[in-house]
């Protein structure tokens, strides 16, 4: 591959951008704001999210969709999960008919509970062989600075992926292949709402051994519904899983987790938006992951819980004492 398009100029997608360049990969950005694309030609920097690091000439940004896709090998959708739907029927006339569509999107899709791999097929009308998830430990600024990294590129097609994996390829960032798109994207989805259960713990004051508690539990709630839903167990426990729950969990540069932690304490919902221009993806998927659980009859009491503090039906303390004080069971219950 030579050539790539990323839709979206976000964080995530932004870095990965980077990462394509690096790897000997062409790429054009598509953006939704006329200054933001031009400012990025102009400096080689994107001045909203990433505007310390500077960009390789081999990338470039426009606000057509049908220039973003010309000649692209590979599609790279990098938006707001629940914007998804909107922005790709948009796009859909100008993608090539044959290439690749990547998804960096890590979330479900309020409504209909899809995760953004069937949006895709639905709405570009592409065979699920044809679509791709990569996922994994991938905080974009770490990655935008090229500290080391490894990630998951998934796909049923096993030759499909491997040439994704081709095209991003660079000196710092480890791409490994996997069939099992559903359970690749359950983690990178999920693990958004345990990040949220997390930074309220954190918020809360509390210590490792009660964030510890929360991540392990949370890996576990995953593979249940991972279960449910035709996942390979063994996803869980890799990058696609047990990595980017650490990561996300862990790190203040995650979304997730500071958006919990303002939560703990004591910030409104409305309040930690308006504080942000970033998109912390968990406040709107653990609706919808809720949703597909009871969909598949699954229990997931933190992703529940976490739901009820974002609807406003229960505070952080109310949440973490509600849990603790669930009927005891084995740990392996409902496995």
């Amino acid at each position: 591959m030579t050539r790539a398009s990323v839709f979206g100029t976000g964080s995530w997608g932004t870095a990965f951008a980077l990462v394509l360049a690096d790897a000997g990969t062409d790429v054009v950005m598509w953006g939704r704001r006329a200054e933001l694309c031009q400012a990025l030609n102009r400096t080689r920097r994107n001045p909203d999210y990433l505007p310390d690091i500077e960009l390789p000439v081999t990338v470039r940004a426009t606000t057509d969709p049908a220039e973003a896709a010309a000649g692209a090998d590979l599609v790279v959708l990098a938006v707001p999960s629940q914007t998804l739907r909107e922005n790709l029927k948009y796009w859909v006339p100008a993608l090539p008919s044959d290439a690749p569509l990547v998804s960096l999107m890590k979330g479900i899709e309020l409504g209909t509970a899809k995760r953004m791999s069937e949006v895709i097929a639905e709405v570009a009308g592409a065979p699920a062989e044809r679509v791709a998830v990569v996922s994994g430990p991938n905080l974009a600024r770490e990655i935008a600075q090229r500290q080391p990294a490894a990630s998951v590129v998934a796909c049923i097609d096993e030759e499909r992926a491997q040439r994704i994996q081709q095209a991003c390829h660079s000196p710092y960032f480890r791409p490994y292949t996997n069939t099992d798109v559903v359970g690749t994207e359950l983690g990178g989805t999920v693990k958004n709402v345990i990040a949220l259960a997390v930074g309220m713990a954190e918020g809360l004051g509390f210590g490792d051994n009660s964030k510890a508690s929360v991540i392990t539990r949370g890996l576990a709630e995953t593979a249940r519904l991972g279960g449910a839903l035709g996942a390979d167990p063994y996803t869980f426990s890799g990058l696609a899983g047990l990595g980017d729950l650490v990561a996300t969990c862990y790190s203040p540069l995650s979304r997730n987790r500071t958006f919990g932690e303002r939560l703990g304490r004591g910030m409104s919902v409305a309040e930690v938006l308006a504080s942000s221009r970033q998109v912390a993806e968990g406040v709107k998927s653990c609706e919808s992951v809720l949703d597909l659980a009871h969909r598949v009859d699954v229990d997931l009491p933190i992703v529940e819980h976490v739901t009820y503090v974002v609807r406003g039906e229960m505070t952080p303390t109310e949440m973490l004492r509600s849990m603790i004080s669930r009927t005891a069971k084995p740990e392996r219950h409902g496995h």
